[in-house]
Order: C-alpha cells, then sequence, then structure tokens
C-alpha cells in the first residue's frame, strides 16, 4: 500500500510541478516578451512558488522512497546495470540541473530583472520547463518497464 501513496503523492507533485511550469512557458512568459514586461512573471510567480517548491520536495522526498523500494537500502542503484537505476539516475542529474537553474536565476537575474535582462530569465524558465517534462517522460519510463 505505501508504494501506492508513494507513486500517487509523486504523480500529484509531477503534475503540480511540471504543470506549473508549463503554464509560465506556454502562457505568461510569451506576453510577458511580447510587451517586455516581467511583472508578468513576478506576478505569476509570487502565486506558484510556494506551492511549486513544495511540490518539488514532494517529489524528492518520495522519489527517495521510491528509489527506497526497488533498491532497499541503495543496494546497486549506482551499478547502472538496470534501465530502472539508470532512469532514476539520469532524474537525479535532471534534478541537480533544475537546483542550478533555479539557484542562479533566483539570486542573480530575478533580484536585478528588467524588460531587458528578460531575455535571460525566458531561457531558465524553458530550461526548467523542458527538465520537468524529461522528469515526466523518465518517470513514465519507469512505470512502464522503459522507453525502448
Amino acid at each position: 500500500m505505501m508504494f501506492k501513496i508513494l507513486i500517487i503523492l509523486h504523480t500529484l507533485g509531477a503534475t503540480i510541478w511540471t504543470g506549473g511550469h508549463l503554464l509560465l512557458a506556454v502562457t505568461v512568459l510569451p506576453k510577458a516578451l511580447k510587451t517586455r514586461n516581467p511583472e508578468l512573471v513576478h506576478q505569476f510567480e509570487e502565486n506558484f512558488e510556494g506551492f511549486g517548491l513544495i511540490a518539488l520536495l514532494l517529489q524528492v522526498v518520495t522519489g527517495l522512497g521510491l528509489t527506497w523500494t526497488y533498491f532497499p537500502g541503495f543496494e546497486h542503484f549506482w551499478a547502472f546495470d538496470s534501465f530502472l537505476s539508470t532512469y532514476i539516475g539520469i532524474k537525479l542529474l535532471l534534478l541537480l540541473a533544475t537546483l542550478a537553474l533555479a539557484i542562479h536565476a533566483r539570486f542573480f537575474i530575478v533580484p536585478n530583472l528588467t524588460p531587458e535582462t528578460l531575455n535571460s530569465l525566458a531561457y531558465h524558465i524553458i530550461g526548467v520547463t523542458t527538465l520537468a517534462v524529461l522528469f515526466v517522460v523518465l518517470g513514465a519510463g519507469i512505470r512502464v518497464g522503459g522507453l525502448t
């Protein structure tokens, strides 16, 4: 039963995280770029940031729980000798890339955001959104036995 709860919570977190970033990238960002108005992105982030970060944290915690279920004690996890360990390893790399982009944007781009620097933030938004979609694709691959 615990495995099913972890899957449901992990999927819910992924839905919020990925859906929020798709909404930002596909609806808010184009308007902000067209009007050169970074305030549109700020308004979205104000409403989504806390909820989105909780969803990401939920994914990390449940992802570790699921990994523990697949690899008790994390034994043989680092062998990368199965699609499962490979996909989970890739998801961990995607998480590191997501964190790197988020930290860079939060501390170096957002504090100095102007209409002229909006493109820099746009690249970060597109990057994080792409990574979020890749998380979902790999997660689906784990559930269906691989994507090849």
